[in-house]
């Protein structure tokens, strides 16, 4: 028993980090002592960061303290070494190549005993006693040597993660969890609208196809209806007619062969009496041979034939007027052509976008004054001089940004071909504000933008931010369906890589217009065709 209470005043009385006897022994503010020589090279190790710990409860020092040696505890160690005991004890065993070392310990290096999960350190059996000894690492969780904690030290500092640099970045990637969470909840509900939005519509579209066909059923019974009245009406007209003719021709014909047997009758007179030899006799008998009515006019028959044929030339004339009626309003009705229903589907390929290329060129009236054209008026250059423009209200004055010349509406495409810091592709409506910081695209409800700088792309929508997928593309194109409220911006390089898609309504006819950041930057509309 007695030789146990010794060796529990050696272990008092022994530095924790040579692991013998204290020589010149000080104390440290925390109540910790160490050899004077052990603790200055220790802290000599820790100038460089500027903060100064004590190696047993990790306690920290600003500025470096400034220790004297404690003379009664010299004393009692002196006392120690006259026992005879100064040899270190011999349950110690020192780490070899296959062991994993304590973390704490200098110089020759005692086998760590236990590894704490909270520390991501290994101690020895001397170094973790106050993991049992202090309240908070009593929570620590301990657990056998694992050589595993070593790929969690900081190859900076060359020290162990701490607790509180673990819930630090805990708390921060929670923080940035936080962010990203509430950034995808409103995606979530964005595209949850966007669907029932879109629901909206295939029900909108359902039903104006069946309102359509309903009345287009309608109406070409109606037509049929029509033209049929029409063709009876024709046909009763033709032989009413007919059946006046026909009894005005056989009238005709009756007369005619009344007159012919009055004719052979006369002419059978006639060739009696010649035969009369008493010429006398055939003077008297000749004048009362009744006189010859005039012939009845027979062209009628002609007159009756050019009426029918009348009718068939003005048949064909209404049939052709219809057929050019048709041909002509047949594209405002053709389901093909209903935009106002449903729009054609967005093309594929680039080929397909060019069919609907549009050649834009830039309005000097809508221009702000440090931007200079060239290339037709396509490509616009951010200079650092101003330009001699004139006034102007439909000139921008608080960014360098310009709309087109012309108009867009129907489908379109145009590509846009970028150099220097960051462009802005964008598209607005005439209206939009030319002076404050609610002009610039996308900043308002009265443009859409695109804002594609060296390193990313994000849209911009009434001052709502939304980061898109990168591309090392210099080229944008843009597809607008402006009757179906579609705009689109693409990456043009060997492929079509979509960026960003909007479906909305537009109220107005649309600009094409462009933003530069950067003296030098270019933004240059492509001719296409």
């Amino acid at each position: 028993m007695a030789q146990k209470g010794v060796q529990l005043d050696r272990e008092t009385f022994s530095c924790s980090i040579c692991l013998d006897l204290l020589k010149d022994p000080v104390t440290t503010s925390c109540g910790h002592s160490y050899c004077m020589k052990c603790i200055k090279t220790h802290w000599d190790g820790e100038d460089e960061k500027e903060i100064h710990s004590c190696p047993q409860c990790r306690q920290s020092f600003t500025p470096r303290p400034v220790l004297l040696k404690n003379t009664m505890l010299a004393a009692l160690v002196e006392e120690l070494k006259k026992t005879g005991l100064q040899a270190a004890p011999a349950d110690l065993c020192y780490a070899g190549a296959e062991d994993l070392a304590c973390d704490v310990c200098t110089g020759r290096k005692l086998r760590a005993c236990k590894s704490c999960l909270m520390c991501l350190a290994s101690y020895c059996e001397k170094h973790l006693q106050p993991h049992y000894d202090v309240a908070p690492l009593k929570k620590h969780k301990l657990v056998e040597p694992s050589k595993k904690l070593q790929e969690n030290i900081c190859s900076h500092h060359d020290e162990a993660t701490t607790r509180c640099q673990l819930q630090q970045r805990g708390l921060r990637g929670r923080e940035s969890w936080r962010g990203v969470d509430s950034n995808i909840q409103q995606r979530i509900q964005d595209r949850e609208k966007e669907v029932k939005r879109l629901q909206q519509e295939v029900e909108a579209v359902n039903g104006s196809a069946d309102k359509a066909v309903e009345d287009s059923e309608k109406t070409f019974t109606e037509l049929i209806r029509l033209m049929e009245e029409r063709s009876s009406d024709v046909k009763q007209q033709v032989r009413s007619q007919q059946k006046r003719e026909v009894s005005r021709v056989r009238e005709l014909q009756e007369k005619l062969e009344q007159e012919i047997s009055e004719l052979k009758r006369r002419d059978a007179e006639l060739e009696l009496l010649s035969h009369t030899e008493d010429h006398h006799q055939f003077l008297l008998n000749y004048p009362s041979l009744p006189a010859l009515s005039e012939p009845t006019h027979s062209s009628s028959t002609n007159i009756v034939l050019s009426y029918f044929e009348d009718v068939t030339a003005a048949l064909s004339a209404v049939r052709d007027k219809l057929q050019d009626v048709l041909r002509e309003e047949w594209t405002n009705v053709s389901p093909t052509e209903v935009d106002v229903l449903l729009s054609a589907a967005e093309p594929t390929t680039r080929a397909g976008f060019l069919r609907y290329s549009q050649e834009i060129t830039l309005d000097p009236n809508t221009a702000y004054t440090r931007l200079l054209f060239s290339e037709g008026g396509r490509k616009a250059i951010l200079m650092r001089q101003l330009q001699s423009y004139s006034s102007h209200p439909d000139r921008f004055t608080y960014w360098p940004q310009v709309l087109s010349r012309k108009s867009l509406t129907g489908r379109c495409y145009w590509e846009v071909e970028r150099r220097g810091e960051e462009v802005h592709v964008a598209v607005a409506y005439k209206n939009i504000s030319r002076a404050g910081s609610e002009s610039v695209f996308g900043f308002n409800d009265k443009s859409w933008s695109l804002a594609c700088n060296q390193n990313s792309y994000s849209f911009r929508f009434k001052s709502i931010i939304t980061p898109v997928s990168d591309s090392q593309s210099s080229r944008v194109g843009v597809y607008l369906d402006h009757r179906a409220g579609v705009l689109s911006f693409y990456s043009v390089s060997e492929t079509m890589t979509l960026l960003h898609r909007v479906q909305t309504t537009f109220t107005q006819p649309l600009h094409a217009g462009v933003l530069l950041y950067g003296n030098g930057t270019t933004a240059e509309f492509c001719k296409l065709k």
